[in-house]
């Protein structure tokens, strides 16, 4: 006789849903690249060059054609700097006799992945070391965008897992005893509940992220942005845990658990929530983008991140002017990583739901 856990089950009907499972996969490289963020970038993102500022995007050409034949190997063309003498305007004209070429695996100057691994190669670098390519561009500085924008998921995706992690534990926790032993407990619960969801969410934090002092240690004002992004998040969850509680607690099969002598604990975790399991995922899905994009917007307005920090947010901060927008639009090439991760997020979101959900369906 066939039999399947709960787990399988749902992974079976996760697999059919083609856009969620894309989005897995996609969710899971961005967490890979934030983890060994290091080494996918080709450069260290804060190192600077004031011969690049603003260099355009370079595309990478992977058939050389010399006078030997054509063979596979990957290069961008170089760049000469010049400006225009009556506007005094800078432009970067391709030079077709300068070839950069591209190694898979390359050797670099030593760094740390993950801060603590000694490595000396790159997924991508230079063949010779001290030249330099800007697949997506640079920035005001001469530092390369797509080293910059790696980094920047590392902050950015882990600040709302971070987040709703947190929020997740205050939710279930404070939702959970309202909605199980009722009284006074569920009374209080519940106004602290509905006095935050009745206050503006932008306006809160702005206001919490402006009292943070300018001159914190970057890894305790990430944790202070983190914290600010739970407070205010976990009231949505603990709603729906709240009223799911108050529903299951009265069922039969939670009856039954009692009579037979099971502690709380037990008929809590044992019996409620998984009843409970597609809610919580559902919940949890749609705060991770939410988080993103909250600290993508504060640190966009001044009021989150700073540098040396960096997050989309930070990056997308260079993108604020108008010489910005017409000299350098890909500096708004973090917000495309922004939009892709939130939506892959949903997708997921959506497919681990219909998948938790034990009401739904199969019409596979």
């Amino acid at each position: 006789m066939a039999e399947a856990s709960q787990w399988q089950l749902m992974w079976r009907k996760f697999k059919k849903h083609k856009l969620a499972l894309i989005s897995l996969y996609f969710v899971g490289f961005l967490y890979v690249i934030a983890a060994f963020a290091e080494f996918f970038q080709p450069f260290d993102p804060e190192v600077t060059s004031r011969r690049d500022v603003f260099h355009p995007p370079q595309a990478i050409k992977f058939l050389d054609r010399t006078e030997d034949g054509t063979r596979f190997r990957p290069h961008v063309l170089g760049t000469t700097l010049s400006r225009d003498p009556e506007t005094l305007a800078t432009s970067y004209e391709i030079n077709a006799d300068e070839k950069i070429y591209i190694s898979i695996l390359g050797k670099t100057k030593p760094y740390k992945l993950a801060g603590f691994i000694p490595m000396s190669r790159r997924i991508i670098a230079p063949t010779k070391q001290g030249e330099r390519f800007y697949l997506f561009g640079g920035d005001r500085l001469g530092r390369d965008m797509l080293s910059r924008t790696i980094a920047g998921t590392r902050i950015s995706m882990s600040i709302g897992l971070v987040g709703v992690a947190m929020s997740l534990f205050l939710g279930t926790l404070i939702g959970g005893m309202a909605g199980y032993l009722g009284g006074w407990i569920d009374s209080v619960s519940t106004r602290a509940i509905e006095l935050i969801l009745s206050m503006p969410t932008i306006p809160i934090w702005l206001g919490l992220s402006a009292t943070i002092p300018a001159d914190i240690d970057p890894l305790m004002r990430y944790f202070a942005i983190t914290v600010i992004l739970s407070l205010i998040g976990w009231t949505e969850l603990a709603r729906v845990v709240r009223g799911r509680f108050l529903a299951l607690r009265t069922e039969d099969f939670v009856t039954a658990a009692r009579l037979d002598g099971a502690r709380p604990r037990r008929v809590v975790f044992r019996h409620i929530m998984p009843s409970l399991m597609s809610h919580i995922i559902a919940s949890v899905s749609l705060a991770i983008p939410a988080m993103i994009l909250a600290e993508t917007s504060l640190s966009f307005l001044g009021l989150g991140l700073l540098p040396p920090s960096i997050s989309w947010g930070v990056l997308l901060k260079e993108a604020q002017n108008i010489r910005s927008i017409a000299q350098a639009p890909w500096l708004f090439t973090p917000g495309v990583f922004v939009l892709f991760a939130v939506l892959a997020l949903n997708f997921l979101g959506d497919g681990l739901r219909d998948a938790a959900d034990p009401y739904a369906q199969d019409l596979g």
